[in-house]
């Protein structure tokens, strides 16, 4: 008895495509069992391995349950894509239920499924979109700084707006969680203080100090980037104190 059987089987038309980005102009997969390429179903109601393979005028794709000649067909998806009307139902049934490679090398398209993970992306798209237009600039400025670095500070604030606007829909997961990095927000106004001279940084990017005096606010730990470590000692009592200090200063 073929296992499908047991299985709540719908007959409809079905999409199979490679797995893992692939998209090659065609790709041949396994359709008969050969010692290069083992195609075995284990059945577990007999507790035996079971021979597959398709074959295009016969009705099972279990080689036991074939009867007189057979037409065999290779199986090959194109663009990495494969469409199987609903008339081969041997063939969907062996790519469906029984094939070694399924969700290793190829799947079967699930409309539901893509059409609620699409849904999801749309609600982060709108989620990202909706934070960076009502973002104020400071913000939006200090997300950009980590895509775009230092030319970010010759930007306008519309261009600013723009920018940030483009990249929450254009990487949506990553604007989120950027906007939601409080060290992202510290970073840059660490930079915009050492670019107004404020403060400065050493050569060997070692030390912070004050511009004005000259006298050292923090050294920065080895293999640490100087910006990361400053918005890290921002948040700290000391560094509190100048932060506050620094933003006197700016107004």
């Amino acid at each position: 008895m073929e296992k499908e059987q047991t299985i709540t089987w719908e007959v409809k038309d079905r999409n199979y495509y490679l797995l893992h980005g692939k998209s090659p102009l065609t790709y041949t997969l396994p359709s008969k069992h050969t010692r290069r390429f083992p195609l075995l179903h284990f059945d577990e109601e007999i507790g035996n391995q079971r021979e597959l393979r398709y074959a295009t005028n016969q009705s099972s794709p279990f080689v036991d349950e074939q009867d007189g000649m057979v037409t065999l067909e290779h199986i090959v998806f194109k663009d990495g894509a494969l469409f199987v009307p609903k008339e081969k139902q041997s063939l969907q049934k062996l790519l469906s239920l029984y094939h070694p490679f399924l969700d290793k090398r190829y799947t079967e398209m699930n409309k539901v499924v893509e059409a609620k993970d699409e849904l999801e992306d749309l609600e982060i798209e709108h989620t990202a979109l909706h934070a960076a237009l009502t973002m104020d600039v400071d913000h939006a400025e200090a997300i950009l700084r980590v895509e775009e670095g230092s030319s970010v500070s010759k930007l306008s604030s519309k261009e600013i707006k723009r920018d940030v606007a483009l990249l929450a829909k254009n990487k949506p997961k990553l604007f989120l969680a950027l906007a939601n990095d409080e060290n992202v927000q510290l970073r840059n106004f660490g930079i915009k203080a050492t670019e107004a001279q404020i403060i400065t940084l050493s050569q060997d990017q070692r030390t912070f100090s004050w511009k004005s005096n000259g006298k050292k606010l923090m050294t920065v730990p080895f293999d640490e980037n100087a910006y990361s470590a400053l918005a890290a000692w921002f948040q700290t009592d000391e560094g509190l104190g100048v932060y506050k200090s620094i933003e006197k200063k700016f107004k």
